[in-house]
């Protein structure tokens, strides 16, 4: 299940950065005029052996014509055209922070996974001028974080998985258009045949039925475990042994998880790290393993029991996520995600009347290193944003 109550539809927010691409006639120079964040890309180097054509910003400049220019793009919607031509002109938006030099060149390891954060930290502090909706973000920030999968799938050691995995967050005909501009608006002399890696790419996803829409699983028990185990056809269909279900909260501090959970909690029991740390003086900065530890000796003991429960805290990062929910499922929990979001400005006045605020530069930290969580990770999510 996949429910989702989101934004206001972007016109509310004025001309936004969509409309802007639009009116100025898919130009990233004027883009770049009025959203100088992209002036970043200048003067980034990048090896020459796979971009001869010049910096990043030269680069970026290659792809967004290159977009525009493909056979399909006229068969896309406006929506579609808009929301592609703005993932072009991010799409390396993660390079200003990660490139350096390394044995004599010039390399950027995980730019696109911090290109996601970087470009959803910009859109969501900055909402207003952005003007993008919660899927137009995140459309937008996931056609970052895998604009180079068509051109490495093979490479990968399950790559129909990683495909599926991808369709879950985003409609593979985008990737493959973005990535086709990304090989196209370079000079690689590497002597890799990109491009053909690309259309090798769009093949295998018309084949796995996931071109334009999510693989549709036999149900979301059998989603789960394909996603947590490398054993499994992406064709199965498990029988769903989960005898309870678990909610797991995930948001930024503030956003609302508490007062979600006195409203729809249904009075099920509720393992808070901040209630833990509250009760054992134990300092938000400090001590959180010793928090989780506790919180995890708690769990355990509704999970021999198979009783539902709620477990409550910011769950920002994959990893801790993945662990939790690995921890749930070995009970045979059914788990089902609850992700809170409220816009920034709003955040920072619930922030300033608490009574114990956060430190600023403490939740700017969390904004930047946010991992939104996907439909795949768990039974079901809900989307409150």
């Amino acid at each position: 299940m996949e429910k989702n109550i989101s934004a206001p539809n972007r016109e509310v927010w004025g001309t936004g950065i969509l409309n802007h691409i639009r009116r100025t006639d898919f130009s990233l120079d004027d883009l770049a005029e009025v959203f100088p964040e992209l002036n970043m890309l200048r003067q980034v180097p990048q090896n020459p052996l796979y971009h001869k054509e010049g910096d990043v910003w030269q680069h970026t400049r290659l792809v967004c014509r290159q977009v525009t220019t493909l056979s399909q793009w006229q068969t896309l919607s406006r929506p579609e055209q808009e929301l592609l031509f703005l993932a072009a002109a991010f799409h390396d938006i993660g390079k200003p922070s990660c490139t350096r030099l390394e044995d004599g060149a010039w390399t950027s390891p995980r730019h696109t996974i911090v290109g996601e954060q970087v470009f959803r930290a910009m859109a969501y502090r900055q909402q207003a001028r952005f003007g993008l909706t919660w899927e137009e973000r995140e459309l937008v920030a996931k056609l970052i974080r895998y604009h180079g999968l068509p051109v490495w799938f093979l490479k990968k050691r399950r790559p129909e998985a990683d495909l599926i995995k991808a369709s879950q967050c985003l409609p593979l005909k985008l990737l493959y258009l973005l990535s086709k501009a990304d090989a196209a608006g370079r000079v690689n002399q590497a002597g890799e045949d990109l491009e053909s890696n690309v259309e090798l790419f769009g093949e295998y996803a018309r084949e796995l039925g996931i071109w334009d829409q999510a693989y549709a699983f036999a149900n979301p028990h059998t989603r789960y475990e394909y996603f947590h185990r490398t054993d499994l056809w992406e064709g199965s269909e498990l029988y769903d042994d989960t005898a309870f279900e678990v909610r797991l909260m995930a948001g930024l501090p503030l956003a609302g998880k508490d007062t979600w959970i006195t409203r729809h909690g249904g009075g099920l029991p509720v393992i808070s790290l901040d209630q833990i740390r509250e009760e054992y003086g134990i300092s938000p900065q400090k001590g959180s393993s010793k928090a989780v530890q506790i919180a995890t000796k708690r769990a355990r003991e509704y999970l021999r029991k198979q009783e539902p429960f709620i477990w409550n805290a910011t769950n920002l990062i994959f990893k801790n996520r993945e662990q939790l929910c690995g921890l749930f499922s070995a009970y045979h929990a059914r788990i089902r995600l609850v992700y809170l979001e409220v816009p920034y400005e709003e955040l920072l006045v619930r922030n300033q009347k608490r009574q114990r605020s956060l430190p600023i530069p403490v939740l700017e930290r969390m904004i930047d290193h946010l991992e939104m969580p996907e439909s795949w990770e768990t039974h079901s999510r809900e989307l409150y944003v």
